[in-house]
Order: structure tokens, then sequence, then C-alpha cells
């Protein structure tokens, strides 16, 4: 899972990936560094950042709703109305230090319920699917680098490059040998769904036999051995991922903007038990962040954003579905944190957008607006070259330190 020496201080552009987690850095001809968290799933706001403070939660979540500030297992306070949920500790921390800023109620210019689509539009930065990412746009429009590349701007390391980084950047695809090898488990799969088929079971079983796999291992009757110990599995990769982000991103001559991804986040039954995995890896993921960029925190800033938040009220299975409103996070040592920025519109009856999701009060695309003119410097004609046909979403300020 280790990027080589010299890719990094090329600063090209790489991407690797394990399970539902993926990396992917960009050069760039600054000293700030940029890093973009997509959660993809669509997380709910209101578990990660619980606004115990409106009345109407209890009402629509009841049984699903963590105890409050001071409780044991409760919420994380967040100055009186909004509180973290307790798996978020360090990020917690990172708010108390004035280095998280919170922005709620926030969702993309879409208004869609499908993953496939909304990512794609959260890639692209427009409510239309396009062949480019706003990320990659936004290296584009950064004053070229003074350093030839013989290998071209960018360089993905993997089978793919995600979306949020496509663009007019030249990209090339190398993967390392053994790269996104699957576990010797799916092997064991894809035996015993051929099992009973006369010609594809034996010659499948023949084949993973030449390979090395016992016959016990086959069967399932016991745990495979030949999972690589060094390889990072689906519970640290992202912590891992985001690790080696930092120290790239810390390197002088390395690359200064980063895009990561994880996943988990589609609760649609035991919601309260699902929710805490992939919050403790994220929180994980971001304090293994900060300790790979180490004294470049200060220059960094980080977006968390997913594709769309989820049902105000919980189901039949104790979970919730596809939503609109959510929440972003803003952090680093470069961000004006310590606060919740929210316009919150209520959970009572006819607050609600569609009687059904929490009502989207802010544009994302303001969040991100707004990060980029005041971090990279970008101005307004750069910020419509990123996100098509925003300016109509306007630009948060007030996100970096002055």
């Amino acid at each position: 899972m280790m990027l080589s020496r010299r890719a990094a201080l090329l600063g090209l552009t790489g991407c690797v990936g394990l399970g539902g987690v993926r990396l992917a850095v960009a050069a760039a001809p600054t000293d700030r560094r940029l890093v973009v968290i997509i959660l993809r799933g669509a997380l709910d706001g209101m578990a990660a950042v619980v606004p115990y403070g409106d009345p109407g939660l209890a009402v629509l979540r009841g049984e699903i709703v963590p105890p409050g500030p001071g409780q044991p297992d409760g919420v994380l306070d967040l100055g009186g109305f909004y509180g973290l949920h307790p798996a978020l500790s360090g990020l917690h921390a990172l708010y108390a230090a004035n280095q998280a800023l919170i922005v709620h109620a926030v969702a993309g210019s879409y208004r869609v319920r499908s993953h496939f689509e909304a990512q794609d539009y959260l890639e692209s930065g427009a409510d239309r699917r396009m062949t480019s990412g706003w990320l990659n746009r936004v290296v584009a429009a950064l004053p070229p680098s003074p350093v030839p590349r013989a290998e071209g701007e960018a360089l993905a390391v993997g089978v793919s490059v995600p979306l949020l980084l496509r663009g007019p950047a030249r990209v090339a695809n190398w993967a390392p040998h053994g790269f996104s090898q699957p576990a010797p488990e799916l092997y064991a799969a894809i035996a015993a769904l051929n099992g009973d088929d006369p010609v594809t079971g034996p010659a499948i079983i023949r084949g993973l036999r030449d390979r090395g796999f016992s016959s016990a291992v086959l069967a399932g009757e016991e745990p495979s051995k030949d999972r690589p110990t060094d390889r990072p599995t689906d519970s640290n990769a992202f912590p891992a991922l985001a690790l080696a982000a930092g120290e790239m991103l810390r390197a002088p001559g390395g690359p200064r903007i980063a895009a990561l991804e994880l996943g988990g986040w589609d609760t649609h039954a035991a919601q309260l038990r699902r929710l805490e995995a992939p919050l403790q890896q994220l929180d994980a993921g971001l304090q293994a962040l900060r300790t790979g960029l180490g004294p470049a925190w200060a220059q960094t800033a980080v977006l968390v954003m997913t594709e769309f938040g989820r049902t105000a009220r919980v189901n039949g299975t104790k979970g919730t579905d596809h939503g609109t409103g959510t929440v972003a996070f803003v952090l680093g040592g470069a961000v004006a944190g310590g606060r919740v920025r929210a316009s919150w519109p209520g959970l009572a009856s006819g607050q609600l957008f569609e009687d059904r999701d929490l009502a989207p009060a802010t544009d994302l695309r303001a969040v991100a607006r707004g990060l980029l003119a005041q971090h990279l410097g970008l101005d307004a004609a750069a910020l419509e070259q990123v996100f098509p046909g925003s300016a109509g979403a306007g630009t948060m300020a007030g996100l970096i330190r002055a």
C-alpha cells in the first residue's frame, strides 16, 4: 500500500485503494494543502452531528437517538444544541482547538436519491454528470507548475481514477504487481458457488489447489493463512491511506492536493450499531492525516462531504433511508474552526423537505467555493470554471484563518 518515494517527490497524482477506501493525490504549485474526503453511501448528518436541542428529534427518531451530553455513551457537546457522535472524539478535540468547523443542513445543488447519480453530481460539481471532476478543474485553474514532468501532470496508481480528479490534466495509469489482489476468502466463495457445476466446479478447485489453497480453506472449515500480514485490512485501510496521504503531502516536492474516500454509510437497518465502525474509521483517519502532515497541518484545509443525507424519521428496521440535508466538515490547521454554521431549518411538522428529509439550508458548493477562494486564492472566474453555474450558490466566508 506504499507509493514510491519517487512518485511522491515528483508530486504526481496517485490512486490506491482497498475495499471501500481510496486515495488519490495531485500536484499543485502551492505550499497550501487541500484534502477532500468523500463519504460514499450517504452519511446521516443528524446521527454524526446530533441536533439534540431540537425537540422534534426524539419524536422522529426515538430509540436511535444517542444519549445527551454527560450521559454514558452520550454525544460530545458542541455548545448547547448540537453534539458529535461519541465515536468522533478526535474530531471533537480538533473542534475544541478551533481547527474543525461543522456546516449542518447542507446539500448539493441536485435533488436525487440515487447513490450513483448523486455521487456523479457531487464529484462533477454540477447538477449534471460531467466528464471531469471539480478537483481536477481546481488543479487546472491554478498557475502552471514551474517543474516539467515527463510523465505528465498526473499518474493514477491503481485500476481507476475517481471522477473527482478526472479532467484536462494528463492522467496515466499504473498498477504494481499484486495490487488489489482479492482475498483468499473470495476465491473460496467462488469455488463454493460453482461447486455443483460438473464442468467449472472441479476446474476451479484444481486451479486453486495448484495455487496453494488447501481443501479445508476452500471448504470454509478453517480461516485462511494466505492473506499477506503487511496488507491493511478493511478495518484499518482508511487510517493507513490517510497517514500515507499526509506523509506525501508533507514532502517538500510532493503533491499538494489529495482525495480520499470511505464507504459504509448506507445505514438502512440497525443504524445505531452499524454507524459506529465507519465513524471510528473516519475519526482515526483524520488523526492519521494530521500525524502524517506534521508541521504542514498548519497549511492544510480538509473538506469532508457526502452525496446526500438520510430521512429524518427512523424506518421499520431501525435505520434511515435516502434523504437530502446532511452535514459537512471543514478542518485543518488553516481553518477558522470551533463553530457550527447552520441556518437550522427545524424538525417540526411542516419544516421537513418533502415531509421526510432534513431541509437543505446551505449549498455544499458555497462551502467548497469558500475554501478554494480563501485557501487557494481562486477568483470568481476560476470558481465558475470549477463549479459551472454556481454563482448563485454564493461563497461562504470566514472558513480560513486570517
